[in-house]
């Protein structure tokens, strides 16, 4: 019998725009939006809609505003037939509210903080992150070995065979960056973010998130999540609790959360929120398997059958 797995993106794949056909054409869509907008007491509407995109791209608006958007679309569709479920980073926690072990409204005010604590540990200790593809994890997280002399710096995310994140302090990255390349790495692309995200430099986050985690009520899920941190499936909510805190720092084990759910038994796998990122990550990881993704308002049919 084949399986369906939903998947969740994480930061990066936002836009301006982007749920605004979800609250024109659904009441339900509209619920959620304004629910979310008075929870937080911030116009996350406004800014999924409108912008300014530098607005967007701040980390506290823009994980609420995609695990906002992955929720609202799970909410339009049949959910009968989900095996199994996995978030990249932010989107752990968008498949944990699917999975039951978090609320809607709890999972919404965790993010918000998740995103302000990341945002303001990346403002205190300047780090960076960096694109590397074409290298094996063994032979990438020696050369970090080698470059922690500059300065803190690990793989992040081992996101699909031969396309690894490496982050950390200005100093360290770039010096990983000088040695992969002269190792052979196809290509060498520091990105855009506003902090050094799963490294020792979320530490004071991660300190901020064990308290926030610690005020919020986490049941046993209904159906198998695979954590980022290990890759496996965790179900009992002390685990995911603990898994959600180390996932700030550890490296986001994509690559081996895929693997584990075809492993598993999953043939479809669902992309649910902004963007096509993660569909293209599966493709990669296992050309085998069907990939698709809902985003839009339209998509929501195309469910049907799968």
């Amino acid at each position: 019998m084949p399986k369906t797995a939903y998947i969740f993106p994480g930061q990066g794949s936002q836009y301006v725009g982007m749920g605004k056909d979800l609250y024109e054409q659904s009441d339900a869509a509209r619920e959620l939006f304004e629910k979310a907008d008075a929870i937080l007491g911030v116009p996350l509407s406004r800014i999924c809609f409108e912008g300014p995109e530098e607005e967007l791209k701040q980390t506290k608006n823009t994980q609420p505003a995609i695990f906002l958007h992955s929720v609202i679309l799970t909410r339009l569709m049949d959910r009968n037939d989900v095996a199994m479920v996995a978030g990249h980073s932010l989107g752990e926690y968008s498949a944990l509210v699917f999975a039951g072990a978090l609320t809607f409204e709890d999972g919404l005010k965790v993010v918000r903080v998740r995103g302000e604590l990341m945002q303001r540990a990346g403002e205190e200790q300047k780090g960076t992150m960096a694109a590397v593809v074409g290298l094996l994890p063994d032979i990438l997280v020696e050369i970090c070995r080698e470059a922690s002399s500059a300065g803190i710096v690990q793989c992040a995310n081992l996101n699909s065979p031969g396309q690894i994140v490496i982050s950390g302090s200005v100093s360290g990255v770039q010096k990983a960056m000088e040695i992969a390349k002269l190792k052979g790495a196809k290509l060498v692309k520091e990105l855009v973010v506003s902090g050094a995200f799963h490294s020792p430099l979320m530490q004071s986050a991660q300190m901020g998130l064990h308290s926030a985690l610690e005020r919020t009520a986490i049941q046993n899920t209904g159906i198998p999540v695979y954590a980022n941190v290990t890759g496996r499936p965790v179900e009992k909510a002390e685990e995911i609790r603990r898994l959600l805190e180390e996932q700030l720092t550890s490296p986001v084990q994509w690559e081996a959360s895929v693997q584990n759910m075809i492993r598993d038994g999953a043939t479809n796998f669902v992309e649910i929120g902004p963007g096509k990122v993660l569909q293209g990550l599966v493709k990669r990881i296992n050309n085998g398997v069907n990939v698709m993704g809902i985003e839009r308002f339209e998509d929501v049919p195309k469910m049907i059958g799968v």
